[in-house]
């Protein structure tokens, strides 16, 4: 079949949650099926990673452009920020070509923004899009999202985030009104849909996967990290850091729990391991005992020296990858509630869970003094990883789909 695969963000490098997941989708669905991949740019050098997806793709399409302007101009309408942080001209004029000159079986959008693409098509305007199936990959709930941020913000920020919390919810229900199937990354995620639009229909839960074999604590596929200190427990978070809820995460983190593990055990080092750290991010390595690494280029040995990963997150959608990848690298993983549901796993035996400050720090405590316990939990949670976490066999469930539109 031909798939019109539309994504927001360039799905290369697989270096963050949203690419992960888009970049395995289309390795994926190239096995079987022609993509035509319609694609927007964070940066102009991201052009050249499209060499890269043309080995998978009939066509790559993808467009540099400033978002700023746009968001300014969505104040003005009734819009959703976000479909206006992604919309351009060019991308549209693209999609009207493919879907004009190719016989598309499947229009497949990968976040909710991308389905302004659709509805601006003259082939959805003159009702030719019928016998195209539309296939709506959320992974988040975008909506839910800002909420979240709107309780973690002050005026004006909280306001112009619930003014996009309740627009893109509107937008979300309208694309499962239209669209032939929604597919969530996690039932958490369903369950909040559908407890604020109960008449949602066609949902499926497809999971994330995780490559094993890369995330694998063998030594011998990668080089040490051999700057560091022996002699200090090391806790690890990692992320993209200019990302509201990781940077409020490793603050709150900073801020209210290291100290209480510090004064538990002094010898701790706490390393914030990821791209683009904000200033506020960058600040924290002014506290005793924390280290920013900005870019890294292979995060594994910072897995691997890690006695405990640490997910302090306070906001989260979805399914956090970190978490998989931590879990995959056999290490014992201390996160939150928000961290870490959605995921298949057991608090207690390859998870610890903590939502305040003083377990949070408890926890972790009790792991860096019981070297068996960090060793029973890292070894349940590497089993867990491969048995659940296959993108292979989780990403099986879009033939399914697709299947079906064949019959």
């Amino acid at each position: 079949m031909n798939i019109l695969f539309l994504c927001h963000r360039i799905p290369y490098p697989p270096n963050k949650g949203d690419k992960i997941r888009s970049y395995n989708e289309i390795i994926f669905l190239s096995q079987k099926h022609k993509i035509y991949l319609g694609t927007t740019l964070d940066e102009k050098s991201d052009k050249n990673y499209t060499p890269e997806l043309e080995k998978y793709c009939e066509e790559v399409f993808a467009v540099h452009f400033k978002r700023r302007w746009r968001l300014s101009k969505s104040l003005l309408s009734n819009k959703p920020f976000s479909v206006s942080n992604f919309y351009d001209k060019r991308l549209q004029a693209y999609v009207d070509r493919v879907l004009k000159n190719n016989k598309i079986d499947i229009i497949f959008c990968f976040c909710s923004s991308m389905a302004e693409y659709v509805y601006q098509s003259p082939a959805f305007k003159n009702d030719d899009i019928s016998k195209i199936k539309m296939v709506m990959d959320y992974v988040d709930l975008d909506s839910d999202k800002w909420r979240q941020y709107s309780e973690y913000t002050k005026f004006p920020k909280n306001i112009i985030y619930r003014i996009e919390q309740k627009r893109l919810l509107e937008y979300e229900k309208k694309i499962n009104e239209i669209f032939n199937h929604s597919v969530f990354v996690s039932e958490r995620e369903v369950n909040v849909f559908k407890r604020w639009y109960p008449e949602a229909k066609n949902i499926k839960v497809i999971q994330n996967g995780v490559d094993s074999e890369f995330f694998s604590s063998d030594p011998g596929t990668f080089t040490s990290m051999e700057e560091a200190d022996d002699s200090s427990f090391k806790l690890i978070f990692t992320g993209v850091m200019d990302y509201f809820a990781n940077e409020d995460g490793v603050k709150w983190f900073c801020r209210d729990i290291l100290k209480k593990i510090k004064s538990d055990i002094p010898n701790v080092e706490f390393y914030i391991v990821g791209n683009r750290p904000t200033k506020r991010v960058q600040k924290l390595s002014k506290v005793d005992g924390v280290f920013v690494t900005g870019y890294v280029e292979d995060i594994r040995p910072y897995y691997v020296k890690a006695d405990v990963c640490v997910i302090p997150l306070r906001i989260a959608r979805g399914l956090q990858n970190k978490v998989l990848e931590a879990m995959s690298m056999g290490k014992a993983v201390v996160a939150t509630s928000n961290a870490s549901e959605g995921i298949i796993c057991e608090n207690n035996s390859d998870i610890i869970i903590a939502n305040d400050a003083e377990s949070f720090a408890r926890e972790v405590i009790d792991l860096l003094r019981n070297e068996n316990k960090r060793k029973d939990i890292g070894n349940s949670a590497y089993q867990n990883i491969r048995t659940n976490y296959k993108w292979e066999t989780n990403l099986a469930t879009f033939e399914e789909l697709f299947g079906k539109y064949t019959e």
